[in-house]
């Protein structure tokens, strides 16, 4: 190995073992916290909608709600530290502690927590939005991104390829969830009360987001296929859009209970989740 080699496996192990501080860890507990947070007000969002309430069923509708108090900016702000620090872990996930990985398993780690390290990114940076006073709706977000790609003329394509990517990782949630696929990322509590409790609102909360976010891919399918960029509303849209259908109250109130499952879920593993 060369000097400048060596220099640099010795950088890499630095900023590694700066990754494994103790800061960085309550940070990222943090973001699981707040994400956990998030899906259990989406869920009863969703749930008051299949009763006839208003309510935006996404993130940033989630989000307003924990904005809407005195303490608003301040919560903000701790969640956007939190969602970073979240954000910031996922990315060494995705790069410096899977140098000892094989080839193949750091590509994988590399794409799955690579995208993690994006999407909590992204969800901070929508805190600091409200913290600034900058609110915004993302089902608007998502009909005007929608309609500028269909301008273009692969722009129904790309929208296809969205919706398909959004489609395969409802598929992956559902799967993780009736295989137990989670199981890996926690402390093991076998043969408890606990560890039953555990499992249950595992596979209830996987599958019931997976089942969400199949139908804001097919929207997204949907309005690429008639050309209407105003039917792909995101995951709010894709909620409010079974309101129209017989058995659509029941099942918002299934998918409902299944985001508060795995928001319940995701409070364990802030907890006690491997890191």
């Amino acid at each position: 190995m060369s000097d400048g080699e060596s220099t640099l496996s010795q950088a890499a192990d630095a900023v590694e073992e700066a990754s494994n501080a103790k800061a960085l860890d309550v940070l990222a507990r943090s973001g699981f916290a707040v994400m956990a947070l998030l899906h259990i007000i989406v869920g009863a969002i969703a749930i008051a909608i299949a009763f006839g309430h208003p309510g935006d069923a996404e993130a940033t509708g989630a989000i307003a709600r924990l904005a809407d108090n005195p303490w608003g900016p301040l919560v903000m702000w701790g969640c956007v530290a939190a969602c970073l620090g979240l954000a910031l872990w996922q990315a060494s996930e995705a790069t410096l502690r899977a140098r000892s990985l094989s080839r193949k398993e750091r590509l994988a780690k590399l794409v799955s927590s690579g995208f993690l390290a994006i999407a909590y990114g992204s969800v901070g940076l929508t805190f600091a939005g409200f913290a600034l006073g900058q609110r915004s709706d993302s089902g608007d977000n998502t009909r005007d991104f929608s309609a500028s790609l269909m301008a273009n003329p692969v722009g129904p394509w790309v929208l296809v390829a969205l919706g398909l990517t959004i489609l395969g990782i409802g598929i992956y949630f559902v799967v993780k969830g009736l295989r137990r696929g989670f199981k890996e990322e926690l402390f093991h509590f076998e043969g408890t009360r606990r560890g039953r409790l555990i499992d249950s609102l595992g596979v209830t909360g996987h599958v019931a987001k997976g089942v969400a976010l199949d139908l804001t891919g097919l929207l997204f399918i949907i309005a690429a296929a008639r050309h209407r960029p105003d039917e792909s509303t995101g995951l709010d849209g894709s909620l409010k859009a079974l309101q129209g259908h017989p058995f659509g109250p029941t099942l918002l109130v299934a998918i409902g209970a299944g985001f508060i499952a795995y928001g319940i879920f995701a409070l364990i593993r802030a907890r006690f989740g491997r890191m």
